[in-house]
């Protein structure tokens, strides 16, 4: 049994998620890391690495390359080869990278989604053909006829995020195949961004790569995944994009040139330690993680000007404010002491995304003072 309830101080280094709003008595809930200690086993690993003293140029060595390998062909029952693999510094890059190789001058995207997917293109000085997703048996999916309406011939990438970040939809086969389609159809390369795929908290939920579907899409796909959302390890910088046409792995390596590093040696260290011997850290994650949005879940649903659609994935949730009739729910909440995310850079401001990867008690404080807000209307 691992203990997630253990309260980790924050406030005493200098991380992102809790200094936004240090020397306030606000509770952070946004960015996308969780407040729990990363597994004993990236712990242990990455002591026994510093106290070897010595850190210079390192190699990604087999027993890391194997070690991605199987992870994914015992989670996802997908096999890919270790000529695939290109290390990064993180998604973010990754995505920015695929847009600036790609040949095309629009991407297709959806909305609301992580702000990056709409930056990464306007980086690469792409148009961005945003669509949005739709509200279909209380989940937020592809809207595949507006999609249709809105392709052009000068669009040749699709940036997928799967599992869906804010929405939490974890796309079925049913869906990938059809968006598939649509891609091969279009010629479309898939640049899917599955960072969450690991946080997987309804049982019946299963994530697909899309590049597992076929040879065809594996030929089309840019994959990028990382253990950072799922050990909490985002500060490592450990991610890597699994890209099996030789072609677009080419253009993809040629385009990072020398302005993109791979991994640093404490990150190899941490993703190892993480894929080989992190599974029951992980599952017991998965179930408190669960929990933690069943509470989120009772708080929506006793305050009925706030909506949340079915979750499947991830441990952010996806608020509807709108009935709140506010101009801003993220300035709304921030007045009773929560700092959620704004939902405007997602892409609808009426809506607020929710950390709940954080302990139970402090995660009740949260609820509570959101509960203060919703009371004073």
């Amino acid at each position: 049994m691992f203990n997630f309830d253990e309260i980790v101080d924050r406030t005493k280094t200098p991380c992102e998620k809790w200094n936004k709003y240090k020397g306030t008595d606000v509770i952070p809930a946004w960015v996308a890391d969780m407040d729990f200690k990363s597994p004993p086993c990236v712990i242990e690993a990455l002591q026994k690495r510093v106290n070897e003293g010595v850190f210079g140029y390192t190699d990604i060595d087999d027993e890391t390359y194997d070690a991605i390998i199987a992870f994914l062909k015992r989670h996802y029952y997908w096999e890919i080869k270790k000529e695939w693999l290109v290390f990064t510094h993180g998604v973010v890059s990754s995505m920015n990278i695929a847009c600036l190789a790609n040949e095309g001058e629009s991407v297709m995207t959806t909305t609301p989604i992580y702000p990056h997917f709409i930056k990464a293109p306007k980086h690469a000085n792409k148009e961005v053909l945003a669509i949005r997703m739709k509200e279909e048996n209380n989940r937020w999916v592809l809207d595949f006829q507006a999609m249709e309406k809105a392709i052009k011939p000068t669009c040749k990438l699709f940036m997928l995020c799967n599992p869906y970040n804010p929405a939490g939809t974890v796309f079925s086969k049913a869906e990938l195949e059809q968006l598939g389609a649509f891609c091969l159809k279009h010629d479309l390369t898939i640049c899917s961004d599955e960072i969450h795929a690991d946080l997987l908290l309804n049982p019946e939920a299963k994530h697909i790569p899309i590049a597992s579907l076929s040879e065809s899409l594996a030929q089309k796909s840019i994959t990028l995944m990382a253990p950072s959302k799922t050990f909490n390890i985002a500060g490592l910088q450990a991610s890597f994009a699994i890209i099996p046409n030789a072609d677009l792995r080419k253009s993809f390596k040629k385009t990072m040139g020398s302005m993109v590093g791979g991994i640093n040696l404490l990150g190899i260290t941490a993703l190892k330690a993480a894929y080989l011997e992190g599974d029951a850290w992980l599952s017991e994650l998965r179930l408190y993680l669960a929990e933690n949005l069943k509470m989120v879940q009772a708080f929506v649903a006793h305050n009925t000007k706030l909506k949340l659609l079915d979750q499947e994935a991830t441990f952010l949730a996806w608020i509807d404010a709108s009935a709140l009739h506010v101009e801003s729910p993220y300035e709304f909440f921030l007045q009773y002491g929560v700092g959620l995310s704004d939902g405007e850079p997602f892409g609808d401001k009426n809506f607020v995304r929710l950390n709940f990867g954080t302990q139970k008690s402090v995660l009740e404080a949260i609820l509570n003072r959101m509960q203060k807000a919703m009371n004073s209307l």
